[in-house]
């Protein structure tokens, strides 16, 4: 090693003094992804220009990823939109790093979902695998126990010469990370489709648990207490990764700039974890922020202005991987496992005892001081001066032009109503054998197997099951259960009703394990702000959302808005993932998702009309899109819900699967390939009470639609629960044998044995990307 590695020249830093003492000098605020605008109005915020430092502060804290400019708009209605119903059990809303809500027995569930896309694309494992270290690292700072997480995902086309690259890298990415925590993955949905192409969606969700007397906020108060920052060393990966990288558009040959992406340590995270879970019983924490994206300023700016206070920070403080960081970049570097937070000056040496017991690595930044301003140091000379809420809460606020698309008519006058139904049976069964077989319906166990979703003990239900379920309480058995659905057809259709759709279809898979619904949140999709369709798209979501959450009666708790997810001119789908959590008194009372026991009645809960646009059916069969989404009636959905409940409770149900994509078709293939129990189906009672033909008998996306299994015993009740309620119900078949011999009969249609539909189910993927990876290994 020479010299000058062992003593390498100290960056030099400009100061608030040479700020003010060169107005004239020029400086890269559009590199950095500041509009000129936006420059303008930082110089007169602060009466001069910004030091390189502050620069770097603004450039990060009001990029589109980082402050919600273009959507906070739009993103208030979840607020305004709010009824006494929706508060019960909401403990923090929207604005902290995660939202609480209260499960009962003293006991609290913080959950969130957020995005790590452009990063996927450019490096998929690091892109996936640090997504979900942030997004665990959000629900630490909560004061909660990270207890399961979950992954949304959408690829390009599956026979795309890149979709392996991507699907191989995210997929290991977020195995790695989870498994190295110890978390199990409980859930989530894997998409493909080519308008994802260059603009892959990863959206990684976690949950924790905590007793409502732990929960921790980010604010920072209190003159005199210390800022600690502790965890990894800051390096050079992810700067720029915020206000380059996730906001902005890909050009036709990718990403216009390639900030560094983050790269993650599961293990660190994992003794981050239970040092923070240590240090939180002890009562040696004030207030916590994760250090994700901005990083240091992200966490000095939000915990100063939440907490109206101000902070003094000597950056040179800041333990670094990398000696020749210029301040401008260690305020920027995105590296993960580092928290912050705010400590007593009389508990400090507590901390610092519980810190190094861990061995994590610790640095005293400065301390709390109540004259409202952050003020930054290197080495003595002040380089950050400013108003941390002008960083945090207060940029711009843009209202960006909206326009009705151009196109949107003549897609949705293009109606599925149109295109050739069958009534052949050997059309109906190749139909349904391709839609078995197709890669949005296949059997996913080629991603899921490389995922420990039984970890830790508590995992009551999980893939393939409807919704994943963990339990919170040993003595009790309460717990929790939580999906997550989107789909881009229906929003692409329209937005408004699609984003109901998803919620709804999210409501349902919590419902049908026998969970009561009860909070939201959401990771929204979009292409450019810049685009006013695109935009519309948004706005339309968005109101959906929200007057879908009133209806239901369930707050939306947080969550996170992922726009630029384009490619030139051509922007994604809207994709808005919506989760839902629903509150289980006792996991013993769960319904699980496939038949297990033979001679037990099936139930069709719900109505079938003919609705396939944007359907599987019309997708895979006719390479169509076009036409209205199905409609949706969310009182019946939260009618349906009680139904389910009650069942559950009653012990009336032993297996229930909700109906969304594919139809009738591919609830029969879940359910009966889950146990492998067959079963024999009749379609002419929905046909002939419904007025559909058998196509949409099988393949219709109706909505409000569950199938049951009742054990002969428990018939009746079931039938009076059903009246009861005034919920319309069909007896449409009967579980058979569980053998080698087991099969689907549709009656006068078809018969396919439980092993071809497993067979053609579960070889889509591997032909794709490789063998699967047997379970348990």
């Amino acid at each position: 090693m020479t010299a000058a590695a062992e003593n390498p020249v100290r960056p030099v830093a400009d100061t608030v003094e040479n700020a003010i003492a060169t107005p004239e000098r020029e400086q890269p605020y559009a590199a950095l992804g500041l509009k000129g605008d936006e420059y303008d109005q930082i110089k007169e915020i602060l009466g001069r220009r910004p030091t390189s430092g502050e620069l770097a502060m603004y450039s990060v804290m009001w990029s589109e990823h980082c402050s919600y400019k273009s959507s906070k708009n739009y993103l208030r209605k979840f607020g305004e939109k709010v009824t006494p119903e929706m508060k019960e059990r909401l403990m923090v809303g929207m604005g902290q790093n995660a939202g609480v809500v209260d499960i009962g027995e003293g006991w609290a569930v913080t959950f969130k979902v957020e995005s790590h896309n452009h990063p996927s694309y450019i490096e998929p494992f690091q892109g996936a695998a640090t997504g979900v270290g942030g997004i665990v690292r959000d629900i630490i700072s909560m004061g909660a126990r990270p207890v399961a997480v979950m992954d949304q995902l959408r690829f390009g086309a599956i026979d795309h010469p890149d979709t392996a690259r991507v699907v191989h890298g995210v997929v290991s990415g977020i195995s790695f990370y989870g498994n190295c925590l110890g978390l199990p993955n409980i859930g989530g949905e894997t998409v493909f489709d080519s308008v994802y192409q260059q603009n892959p969606l990863v959206n990684a969700l976690a949950v924790g648990v905590l007793r409502h007397e732990d929960l921790k906020l980010a604010n920072a108060s209190g003159a005199g207490n210390k800022v600690v920052l502790f965890g990894a060393r800051t390096g050079g990966d992810g700067i720029g990764g915020a206000s380059i990288l996730a906001s902005d558009s890909f050009d036709e040959g990718g990403p216009t700039k390639r900030p560094a992406v983050q790269v993650g340590d599961p293990f660190a995270e994992k003794v981050l974890i239970e040092c923070c879970l240590e240090l939180y019983k002890a009562e040696l924490v004030e207030a916590i922020q994760d250090l994700g994206a901005a990083g240091i300023s992200c966490a000095t700016s939000e915990l100063a202005a939440n907490g109206g206070s101000g902070m003094r920070v000597d950056l040179e403080n800041v333990l670094l991987r990398d000696p020749t960081l210029t301040p401008e970049e260690i305020l920027m570097s995105e590296s993960q496992e580092r928290m912050m937070a705010i400590v007593a000056p009389e508990k400090l040496d507590a901390f610092l005892e519980v810190v190094k017991k861990w061995d994590v690595e610790t640095s005293v930044l400065g301390e709390v001081t109540g004259d409202g301003r952050l003020q930054i140091f290197w080495h003595g000379e002040e380089i950050v001066n400013v108003d941390p809420s002008t960083v945090a809460v207060d940029g711009p606020v843009y209202d960006r032009p909206v326009a009705y698309p151009t196109w949107i008519d003549a897609v949705q006058t293009d109606s599925a109503a149109a295109l050739e139904r069958s009534n052949d049976p050997a059309v109906l069964k190749e139909q349904f054998l391709r839609l078995t077989a197709s890669p949005n319906l296949a059997d996913v166990s080629w991603i899921t197997n490389q995922y420990d979703y039984y970890v830790g003990g508590n995992t009551a239900l999980s893939f393939p099951d409807d919704a994943g379920m963990i339990r919170v309480d040993e003595e009790s058995g309460l717990g929790f259960s939580i999906a997550t659905d989107a789909n881009g057809r229906y929003c692409y259709l329209d937005p408004y009703e699609g984003a109901k759709l998803a919620l709804a279809e999210a409501y349902r898979n919590v419902a049908v394990t026998g969970a009561v619904p009860t909070a939201v949140t959401d990771c929204l999709n979009f292409g450019s702000p810049e685009n006013p369709e695109v935009m519309w798209q948004f706005s339309r979501a968005v109101e959906g959302l929200a007057d879908g959450c009133v209806e239901l009666g369930i707050p939306v708790t947080g969550g996170n808005v992922s726009f630029y997810n384009q490619t030139g001119d051509v922007p994604i789908h809207p994709t808005p993932v919506v989760g839902v959590l629903g509150i289980i008194d006792d996991v013993a009372r769960r319904i699980p998702s496939g038949w297990q026991d033979a001679g037990e009645n099936l139930y069709l809960l719900g109505v079938t009309s003919t609705e396939l646009s944007g359907s599987q059916w019309a997708g895979v069969i006719h390479d169509h899109l076009g036409g209205r989404p199905p409609a949706v009636d969310l009182a019946a959905e939260k009618t349906l819900a009680g139904l389910l409940r009650a069942g559950a409770d009653q012990g009336l149900i032993s297996a229930a699967h909700d109906l969304s994509e594919g139809g009738l078709a591919q609830a029969l293939v879940d359910t009966t390939t889950r146990f492998g129990v067959g079963a024999r189906v009749w379609l002419t009672e929905i046909m002939e009470r419904d007025g559909v033909d058998a196509a949409s008998a099988l393949f219709s996306e109706s909505t409000g639609r569950v199938i049951v299994s009742v054990p002969r015993e428990e018939d009746v009740k079931f039938r009076g629960l059903c009246d009861g309620r005034g919920y319309p119900v069909l007896r449409i078949g009967v579980t058979d044998i569980a053998s080698e011999n087991a099969a689907l009969e549709v009656q006068d249609v078809f018969t396919v044995t439980v092993d071809e539909l497993r067979e053609v189910s579960r070889a889509t993927l591997p032909a794709a990307f490789g063998p699967v990876i047997p379970s348990g290994i």
